[in-house]
């Protein structure tokens, strides 16, 4: 199992943490045998799920210049459309795609083209369900133009997830698949989409990064 290189420092400082709790639980319950290895047998779980959270499998991409990828793993939870405040200053079409901590949370860039822009917010940790935490949670913002066309992708952190790490910079050329960069722990994904692109995903459906086809631009 691959793991993506930003959650080295959070993992070692979890199992740091989760080691010096179980030998002191261990000591202090004076457990006579088996019974000792039940705490240490806790911690084994509880340290490989969190590695889990920061598993980068490799797939075998979709690479389509008329469809828009899933930029995460999740759930499809609000397709609308929205006025975009901080770039386009227009009405755009988006697609919210949750992460649980059951999901991967590396994510992907939805098409080829170059980064225009970026920035990162600072903000609150509302739940990423909560629509509002796409405009007050910390967040990164990425715009991508391919030709006549643009995207905006927000990555949005929630109730657990603390960091965001962007992979990409301004000015990049990037190929759609790559890693776009990584939330920690989760949480929600909003693309800011042209209104004239088709729609093919639906609301509660299950959707993964790099290869769900979330809509298609007009041929």
């Amino acid at each position: 199992m691959k793991i993506h290189p930003k959650g080295f420092s959070t993992i070692t400082l979890f199992s740091l943490v989760m080691l010096l709790f179980t030998s002191f639980l261990s000591t202090s319950l004076n457990l006579s045998y088996p019974y000792k290895l039940i705490p240490w047998g806790i911690m084994l779980i509880l340290i490989i799920g969190f590695l889990l959270f920061f598993r980068n499998p490799q797939r075998e991409l979709t690479v389509d210049p008329l469809s828009i990828i899933s930029a995460a793993d999740g759930k499809v939870v609000a397709i609308e459309r929205r006025m975009e405040k901080e770039y386009f200053h227009e009405e755009r079409l988006v697609i919210a795609v949750f992460m649980s901590i059951y999901d991967v949370h590396v994510n992907t860039v939805p098409i080829a083209g170059k980064v225009v822009y970026t920035k990162h917010h600072p903000g609150k940790n509302y739940p990423a369900i909560n629509p509002k935490s796409s405009d007050l949670n910390e967040r990164y913002t990425t715009v991508i133009t391919s030709g006549q066309t643009s995207l905006l992708v927000r990555q949005i952190a929630g109730i657990a997830a603390r960091r965001i790490h962007l992979s990409v910079t301004e000015g990049d050329t990037v190929k759609q698949g790559q890693e776009l960069g990584i939330i920690k722990l989760g949480s929600r994904v909003d693309i800011y989409l042209p209104t004239e692109v088709e729609v093919v995903t639906k609301i509660g459906e299950q959707v993964t990064a790099g290869q769900s086809i979330l809509a298609r631009f007009p041929s």
